[in-house]
């Protein structure tokens, strides 16, 4: 008898043990670390980074708010801040800063869900990483803690959702607006995923319907590291309609003369990203200026946040709009997922 009530104490014991475990688990695995860092070509913290300062609570840095953990690393490339916070007030964080509180709800909700899945994925693939994903464009942009109502709103009554293929969280890339046909990843990334596809735009009356750039030669010549630039054409298109390259003639720095083929997707970001908004352009030349003349804002994957507002003027909910930009994916629950480890390993 005695023997057996001592069995049976080690077994809640070491029950509840298991579960407390368990929960600490849970409850460290509800954060996300985030990388404070906008530019997408600055240098990213190396495996020496040592921490030398952390805070805690809410904190005001730039005019913005954050929460949680801020951790100061340094390593021989200087210092990094790293944000950890729960991963709910991150995606809060996300659509703050990505389309605000002027959007219709569905297209928030839809924001929310493709916003969680991506951070999701980030999360799984650097769960060894000392951070996660950066506040930048590189990720998804995170400019400190949301305040508006709306945008909680739209978060807590999706709290959890996120879309899979296969029984995986996708690379749910999304971009700002884009015109005709949304594009795919390969002329992009060259990489492919069956849930991005090439689908209608949907897009109405936003602000990148049509945009004119200019850039003299100099500038052009300057971006991609040549003496001069005689004349620039585009050369080849992608599947959707995109420049995919350009012929340039330009002259080196010994004076001879020099052709090259430069991908659109380069010269975007070799320009800046803000200054050539998208590859869906046209060419002309102006004296020593070249004219793009284009529409679309972003690389054009995935959902357009554009569009997304324009079917849910349209009454479409949010699950409709990620079933016609994701094509084949499943909307679910983070919890009903394989461990990161596990997923990992299916891939």
């Amino acid at each position: 008898m005695f023997n057996t009530a001592r069995s049976l104490v080690i077994l809640v014991i070491a029950a509840l043990l298991t579960a407390f475990l368990f929960c600490r688990a849970s409850s460290a695995e509800d954060t996300i670390k985030v990388l404070m860092l906008e530019d997408p070509y600055a240098a990213l913290p190396s495996g020496d980074a040592r921490s030398i300062d952390q805070f805690t609570g809410e904190i005001f840095i730039n005019g913005q708010f954050y929460t949680g953990r801020l951790e100061v690393m340094k390593d021989a490339g200087g210092l990094y801040v790293i944000n950890t916070l729960p991963f709910e007030d991150y995606i809060e964080g996300v659509l703050a800063s990505e389309i605000g509180n002027t959007w219709e709800e569905e297209a928030l909700k839809a924001q929310a869900v493709i916003s969680r899945s991506y951070a999701t994925f980030y999360r799984a693939r650097n769960r060894e990483n000392l951070f996660h994903v950066t506040s930048g464009i590189l990720h998804q942009l995170y400019s400190g803690a949301n305040t508006d109502p709306l945008i909680s709103r739209a978060v807590r009554e999706t709290a959890g959702e996120i879309l899979t293929f296969g029984g995986q969280p996708v690379k749910a890339f999304f971009h700002s607006a884009c015109e005709g046909k949304t594009e795919v990843p390969e002329e992009v990334w060259q990489e492919s995923h069956p849930y991005l596809q090439s689908v209608d735009c949907n897009d109405k009356n936003g602000p990148y319907d049509s945009w004119l750039r200019t850039f003299t030669r100099k500038e052009i010549a300057a971006a991609l590291g040549e003496e001069q630039v005689q004349d620039m054409s585009i050369s080849s298109f992608t599947v959707t309609g995109r420049v995919k390259t350009l012929r340039v003639a330009g002259e080196n720095s010994s004076g001879q003369a020099q052709d090259m083929e430069v991908k659109a997707t380069d010269l975007r970001r070799l320009l800046g990203y803000k200054r050539l908004p998208s590859t869906s352009f046209t060419l002309a030349k102006r004296g020593d200026e070249f004219l793009f003349i284009g529409t679309g804002n972003g690389h054009g994957v995935g959902l357009s946040q554009w569009g997304a507002l324009e079917m849910a003027r349209q009454g479409k909910n949010y699950r409709e709009i990620l079933a016609h930009y994701y094509p084949g994916t499943t909307l679910q629950k983070m919890d009903d997922l394989l461990p990161p480890e596990l997923a990992l390993n299916r891939q």
